[in-house]
């Protein structure tokens, strides 16, 4: 049975965009990427030379039938009137995280998806990559025993960021919101839903002097979090901690911690924010760790693999991995801690999720999809 590609358009044209396009039009024949709009056309006319893609207009997208799924690649700060737009039109939705900045407005387009039957997904997806996929496949087949605990740790220096990238310094850009996410969805997509957290979140020196070249000595405002750290209670018993600090240094590559305890063993996975990377283990008894086989594909930089899967449950009428119900979750965990911060107190989750199943084992990016569609197997 031969499945229609996924007619896909993208809305916003900077840096990220070239991951998903990239990823999209060469390595999923589920999706058909035929446009793109940004509010400088300078960008989108350089994308759409660069990918054969089509330069619109965002009122065109909106009024094309043809195209299924929108990829929001804007700011933070832009995707709450982005995507209801999209919904409104009638659009299957991806978005770049978070979802919204505002807890409020991801549950008012969570439900607007709901009416209207539409598909909404959301990054981070680097969690359906090969090594989180494969910590999945050791916790999940008991070689660790029960999972007590985990922790999770980041530094980075918000100057240098702020600088390359300045919606890190505003709302929705802090290490929590924009990078934190990464290892909190890790941490749901293998332990599921939590239950109740409590934190500590500061903006360390928010008014700071800008040091570049070009603007030296203008002074400018962190408008964000640049530190947060957080107890989360899973509804499993797991307890998790993490911490985040964007006020230290940045070393390239990254070197954050992140690991799963168990009465068995261990498992560690070296970074969230990318789709492969070792995975190490270490088992009671012995004192050094074993570097984990990948038990699942995509290894490599991946964006937009949960636009695929979307398109592939769109077409077979199963749940999205890269679901609403989770990047909800996720950003209620983030809130929660916030307001945990704010006054002094535990906090209850009020969302909860249902995990998707993990990516299929056993066979490998292009090949597996080229399986499945010539085959109608629904992932």
């Amino acid at each position: 049975m031969k499945i229609q590609p996924v007619k896909t358009a993208i809305v916003g044209c900077g840096g990220i965009s070239d991951s998903y396009l990239s990823t999209m039009i060469n390595k999923f024949k589920i999706l058909d990427v035929v446009g793109g709009y940004d509010r400088n056309p300078a960008k989108v006319q350089a994308k759409a030379e660069k990918y054969g893609i089509k330069p619109m207009t965002f009122e065109e997208i909106l009024v094309d039938d043809s195209i299924e799924i929108v990829v929001n690649l804007t700011a933070p700060t832009g995707h709450y009137p982005v995507i209801k737009q999209l919904l409104e039109a009638g659009k299957h939705v991806y978005t770049e995280k978070v979802m919204t900045v505002e807890l409020e407005h991801a549950a008012e387009l969570v439900k607007l998806a709901d009416e209207k039957n539409l598909y909404l997904g959301a990054a981070p997806d680097t969690f359906l990559g090969s090594a989180i996929q494969t910590a999945r496949y050791v916790v999940d087949s008991g070689m660790i025993g029960e999972i007590t605990s985990c922790y999770c740790v980041l530094t980075r220096d918000s100057e240098i960021f702020s600088r390359a990238f300045p919606f890190t310094a505003k709302p929705g850009g802090g290490i929590g919101f924009d990078v934190g996410i990464y290892y909190i969805t890790a941490l749901l997509s293998i332990l599921g839903p939590v239950k109740e957290v409590s934190g500590v979140v500061r903006t360390h020196k928010p008014e700071r002097k800008n040091y570049a070249p070009e603007n030296f000595g203008e002074s400018y405002a962190i408008e964000c979090e640049n530190l947060m750290s957080g107890i989360l209670h899973f509804e499993c018993g797991t307890v998790g901690n993490l911490l985040f600090d964007a006020n230290s240094i940045f070393t390239a590559p990254e070197r954050p911690a992140v690991a799963l305890i168990g009465t068995m063993g261990i498992v560690s996975i070296q970074d969230p924010n990318s789709f492969g990377g070792d995975v190490k283990v270490i088992l009671k008894g012995n004192n050094e760790p074993f570097t984990m086989q990948q038990s699942h594909a995509f290894s490599d930089e991946c964006r937009g693999l949960g636009v695929a899967d979307m398109a592939w449950a769109m077409r077979t009428g199963r749940k999205n991995r890269a679901s609403k119900e989770m990047a909800y979750h996720a950003l209620d965990v983030l809130h929660s801690i916030v307001k945990s911060s704010e006054t002094s107190s535990n906090q209850k989750l009020q969302s909860t999720f249902e995990k998707t199943p993990p990516i299929p084992r056993g066979y490998s990016g292009q090949t597996f999809f080229e399986f499945v569609e010539e085959f109608g197997i629904a992932l």
